[in-house]
């Protein structure tokens, strides 16, 4: 209990890894303030995973899985519990018709997707397609086969699986997971990076190939030169929100 006092009374902070009732695939670390109350914290994962603060029931445990405590008591502390780096903390969604059950926030194949006809897709003047064929069309073949390369492999030099990064223009961060060439997508080298954030658009398999491993909708495949390695901390949009 005195330390539990201690970090009550101290402003620090503690990183835990969280894990979801009904989201299979979803964990994230995230670092919450001692001081910071059990409904606080609720408030804090309503925003990262979606599950309502009044349907969530917190339990603490241990790096050995082994169950510290439920978080019953809305008003007390986290750091009454006593939770070190490295603690798992698991939402369980008591509400049976949340959001967050049935697999809708992680299979997309459930979810209706809008589709265009090729035909109206190629009348169309705004789009990818419009743009690469005007570009190629300024590049003499020979220049588009030799330089790209050269370029590429320069770019990807200081870029490593497992490195930290952001993706211009800067508003996607994540982690390197496979660098080289993705002949499905184009010729030249490509970038496959995990999100932190379900920013992506696949799982890492793109067009039937299996390039690297990640939960739904957090992979994406990019060119080098989107691509800045460096110390890149997961953002967490709600730190402001702490006090």
């Amino acid at each position: 209990m005195a330390s539990s006092l201690q970090n009550i009374q101290g402003d620090e902070s503690v990183l835990l890894r969280v894990t979801h009732s009904n989201l299979k695939t979803f964990t994230s670390d995230l670092r919450f303030s001692l001081q910071l109350t059990v409904e606080g914290a609720k408030e804090k994962l309503w925003k990262k995973c979606g599950s309502s603060v009044n349907s969530m029931h917190l339990e603490l445990y241990d790096d050995a899985r082994n169950k510290i405590a439920d978080l019953s008591d809305n008003s007390k502390p986290l750091g009454f519990y006593s939770p070190l780096d490295g603690f798992r903390l698991h939402v369980v969604d008591l509400d049976p018709s949340s959001i967050t059950s049935g697999g809708w926030l992680e299979d997309t194949s459930l979810v209706e997707k809008y589709k265009i006809s090729e035909e109206a897709y190629n009348k169309r003047q705004d789009t990818f397609r419009k743009y690469k064929e005007k570009l190629t069309s300024q590049i003499p073949s020979t220049v588009e086969a030799k330089i790209p390369d050269t370029c590429m492999e320069d770019l990807c030099a200081n870029i490593k699986v497992g490195s930290r990064c952001e993706v211009e223009p800067g508003e996607k961060r994540g982690v390197v997971k496979f660098v080289g060439r993705a002949e499905s997508l184009g010729p030249g080298l490509w970038v496959g990076v995990q999100y932190d954030e379900p920013l992506g658009k696949h799982d890492g398999m793109v067009k039937g190939v299996r390039y690297f491993e990640c939960p739904p909708s957090h992979g994406g495949m990019v060119r080098p030169e989107k691509v800045k390695v460096g110390d890149y901390p997961e953002r967490d949009p709600f730190e402001e929100d702490e006090i």
